[in-house]
């Protein structure tokens, strides 16, 4: 009886490691199937979709191929308003250029964050927020990781507006007005007039000053829906400013018994701890040599990304350097390109190319865990890349070439026999590059020689002259 229950637990352990086997195949072979259906562009992620475009602003989404993570941009213009919701996905943003003042609901207080360039932020899924452009005369422009791990599931995520009307159309809308009147206990006739009154999109402007004009938008519509237009116009202006003045009070209300907080018309700013930002550009490199640097952000530097499973990592690269060949063992990256002109190289499981692609300022490209690849500056200027990892835990990229390559370690005759050589050549090869992470240029690399070969002439002709 004990030895047909051994037999039996070592077929389930063969079956389970053939089945791993298969999947781990078939997973490399869809991939290159893949690739040889779209061409050497795998893993860039071309396509892009506005899911908000408004006259203030728009939020344009880069869906992943595979995985839960996709990006996104937003772009405000000066002195409008990201309305008041909440997700069912996670956010982390970036503020690329501007600044931003975010509102975010922590603990049944809203709090207030001012962020400027460089500044990352999370807003944890279900927590309803408000993004603002206080500037003048500055676009403001974010970048954010949208994680669907706590979606619905309905195939892309999905934003529950509490502020709204006609456009955007609130949650509160679908509730009955007799009921929504007990919950706020004020009349149907209030409730009416803020519920419909907002038809300018999901970002608008704060103030009318800043609205482009009335009759340029009009020339823009097409005949049918000019007389549309007028008519909303003329009722907007039979409205009247005090009404509007009233209606925006009428707001920070209904604001305040949604939230359970008091909001006063100088705004509020919550004062327990909450989680605050961090600014990538004031952390040194943790990687910094003559050739460029690097930053990695993990749940360890940043506790908001503890909670969210997400790192950040920051590279920037001189003219014509490389980040050298790696390999990223514990997590899946995508990388959104901010500055600069490059190369991005990636290899299959079986040692074909899988991608070998120029990218410029905003492309999105991302590279599966495990597999094998490197960036490479264009000869015009420096290359810097911004990205998020779907592990908050501190990563250990495993470099394949460099002084700090795992090849050092594994020198001696099992590695001469690999490679089909000898010892000598193997170590001649390792020791030819001095440098680890990131790499010089080709004409760095001959300057350097030039400069050893000069330096080894000048001390034999000292040594020649001594004797």
């Amino acid at each position: 009886m004990g030895k047909r229950v051994t037999i039996l637990l070592l077929a389930l352990v063969l079956c389970y490691g053939a089945s791993l086997a298969i999947e781990y195949t078939e997973g490399g072979e869809r991939l290159e199937r893949r690739g040889a259906k779209e061409g050497k562009k795998l893993f860039l992620l071309k396509e892009s979709k506005h899911v908000v475009k408004t006259d203030a602003g728009e939020m344009r989404v880069v869906r992943s191929v595979e995985g839960p993570i996709h990006i996104g941009f937003i772009t405000m213009e000066p002195q409008t308003l990201f309305i008041p919701q909440y997700l069912d996905s996670s956010l982390i943003l970036f503020v690329r250029r501007g600044e931003a003042r975010i509102g975010c609901v922590y603990e049944d207080e809203v709090v207030e964050l001012q962020l400027k360039m460089g500044d990352l932020y999370q807003i944890p899924a279900g927590s309803a927020f408000y993004i603002v452009n206080p500037a003048e005369g500055q676009r403001l422009h974010t970048i954010c990781s949208i994680d669907e791990s706590e979606s619905l599931g309905f195939g892309s995520f999905q934003s529950f507006f509490i502020g709204g009307g006609s456009y955007p159309t609130s949650i509160l809308f679908g509730f009955n007005l007799q009921t929504l009147s007990t919950a706020f206990n004020v009349s149907k006739s209030v409730l009416r007039d803020i519920l419909y009154r907002q038809q300018e999109g999901p970002i608008v402007y704060m103030n009318r000053t800043h609205t482009p004009n009335f009759w340029t938008k009009f020339n823009e519509l097409r005949e049918t829906d000019r007389l549309q237009h007028l008519k909303k116009a003329e009722a907007r202006r039979e409205s009247g400013h005090a009404e509007e003045e009233q209606t925006g009070w009428s707001w920070r209300k209904l604001l305040n018994s949604f939230f359970g907080i008091k909001i006063t018309r100088d705004g509020y700013r919550g004062t327990r701890n909450f989680p605050d930002s961090y600014n990538l550009y004031n952390r040194s490199p943790d990687f910094r040599n003559n050739y460029g640097w690097s930053i990695a952000l993990d749940g360890s530097d940043y506790s908001a990304l503890k909670h969210s499973g997400i790192g950040v990592y920051l590279v920037n690269l001189t003219a014509g350097s490389m980040m050298a060949p790696h390999v990223n063992p514990t997590a899946t990256e995508y990388g959104i390109v901010l500055r600069g002109t490059g190369r991005i190289q990636i290899v299959f499981p079986n040692g074909t190319s899988a991608m070998d692609a120029k990218v410029t300022e905003g492309d999105v490209f991302w590279v599966p865990r495990y597999l094998a690849f490197c960036q490479i500056a264009s000869l015009a200027g420096p290359f810097e890349f911004f990205g998020f990892t779907t592990s908050a835990h501190k990563n250990r990229p495993q470099f394949l070439v460099g002084a700090n390559s795992p090849l050092h370690a594994l020198h001696g005759p099992e590695l001469a026999a690999a490679f089909g050589t000898t010892e000598e050549r193997i170590k001649h090869v390792l020791d030819g590059q001095r440098e680890t992470v990131i790499l010089p240029s080709p004409a760095a690399t001959l300057t350097r020689r030039w400069e050893e070969k000069m330096i080894l002439e000048t001390m034999e002709e000292e040594m020649i002259m001594g004797f």
